[in-house]
């Protein structure tokens, strides 16, 4: 059995191609066919769609099938915030739970060495380039799921006032993602801090 598989974003570039070919016995699963495309894949956490739909491993394929493979959507799996209120890392790193994830790795930045830091944010931008990193970040990595928020206002010592959480299948792609994700936010998103009545000194946004 001869299966056209479609192939988007990332996984388009590798290939060189937009479809590949494969040849699978008759009665081949969606599980066969992921198994064919291993070098294609390789890290990246992905799905079969079949005839449009999202197909589950054990779906028998059939000739003539539409099939496509999907790498992790734009948008589709981020969560980002900005917020007054205290936040909660248990509550991030549920949400990047996922079955396909062998890792969970998950960063609090807190305060220190003061009574509490004041931040401000320009709160919509903050929020959209936020969610472009923790994207970039899960194509990048091939993370299953990520997600990132930072607290505004006055975040006294010992309270975070930004966490991330990622998930991967294995330790290393978790552990680089929520990395890239954390000195991105740094580094790009329009949000000041003040310590002790000053504002501190940043660089220019990236």
């Amino acid at each position: 059995m001869i299966v056209n598989v479609r192939l988007f974003a990332v996984l388009r570039e590798r290939a060189g191609a937009d479809r590949v070919e494969l040849s699978l016995a008759d009665g081949a699963s969606v599980a066969d066919a992921l198994a064919a495309l291993g070098d294609i894949i390789g890290s990246v956490p992905c799905v079969l769609a079949v005839n449009r739909e999202y197909a589950p491993s054990a779906q028998v394929l059939r000739q003539g099938d539409e099939v496509a493979l999907i790498p992790p959507v734009s948008g589709g799996d981020a969560f980002v915030r900005i917020t007054h209120e205290p936040l909660r890392l248990d509550a991030l790193a549920e949400r990047v739970r996922d079955p396909r994830a062998g890792a969970v790795v998950t960063f609090e930045g807190v305060t220190r060495e003061v009574a509490q830091l004041d931040y401000e944010a320009y709160a919509e931008m903050a929020e959209e380039r936020m969610a472009e990193i923790v994207n970039e970040a899960t194509l990048t990595h091939g993370l299953c799921s990520a997600a990132a928020e930072h607290r505004v206002g006055a975040v006294p010592l010992s309270e975070p006032s930004v966490i991330v959480a990622a998930s991967a299948p294995h330790r290393g792609e978790a552990f680089a993602g929520a990395r890239e994700i954390i000195d991105r936010i740094k580094a790009e998103c329009p949000i000041w801090k003040r310590e002790e009545g000053e504002w501190v000194q940043g660089t220019r946004p990236s």
